[in-house]
């Protein structure tokens, strides 16, 4: 086994520093709007006792408002928002508050069964001290219609689905421009945010 030296690191450190300042905000691309549905997605990332985890770095990536992945292994043939790029990163804050400005992402099919569709949601990686430190999970929206049929979202315990689930927040709605959804994440322990 090879011993740790003091400096060093088991994995990336990311600081202020590493981050542009519209990095957290998806429909700032090529100097026009996004189509669709602008949406404010923010909450809190707690650890297992509630307490806020802060300078977390926090990944979002999603289809865009026609269900739409940016990436070339996407060859659902809906078209590509040149003003959409689908990524985005921040950190959370000393108080473990996060936030992204986006749109509304489209249904879009998949081949893992007869008419199958994913219901609108956002993926999250989240890093925590250590490279191994990571949750994966997915952002669910109110009442998806398609929530019935969707394995990935049926796999989680029905006790634990809600953890996947946004809440509509109207106080951080933006008047005139974005509807505002809140998405706390719990890292570890028995009101975990489940596993994508």
């Amino acid at each position: 086994m090879i011993p740790n030296r003091v400096g060093e690191s088991s994995g990336p450190v990311f600081g202020e520093s590493d981050l542009g300042g519209v990095d957290n905000d998806m429909t700032l691309v090529n100097g026009g709007e996004a189509i669709g549905q602008r949406i404010f997605v923010h909450g809190r990332v707690l650890g297992f006792d509630g307490k806020p985890v802060p300078h977390t770095l926090v990944e979002a990536w999603q289809a865009n408002a026609a269900g739409r992945y940016r990436h070339k292994n996407d060859s659902w043939p809906a078209p590509l928002d040149p003003h959409f790029n689908g990524v985005a990163r921040t950190l959370t804050d000393k108080d473990g508050h996060y936030h992204f400005y986006t749109v509304m992402p489209g249904n879009y099919p998949w081949g893992n069964h007869h008419n199958a569709w994913r219901p609108a949601h956002i993926h999250f990686s989240l890093y925590g001290r250590q490279f191994t430190e990571r949750l994966v999970t997915q952002m669910y929206f109110p009442n998806d219609p398609l929530f019935f049929q969707d394995p990935i979202y049926n796999a989680v315990p029905k006790g634990a689905r809600e953890r996947m689930i946004a809440a509509f927040d109207y106080d951080e709605t933006r008047e005139n421009f974005a509807l505002g959804y809140k998405f706390d994440i719990v890292l570890r322990g028995r009101n975990a945010t489940p596993f994508e």
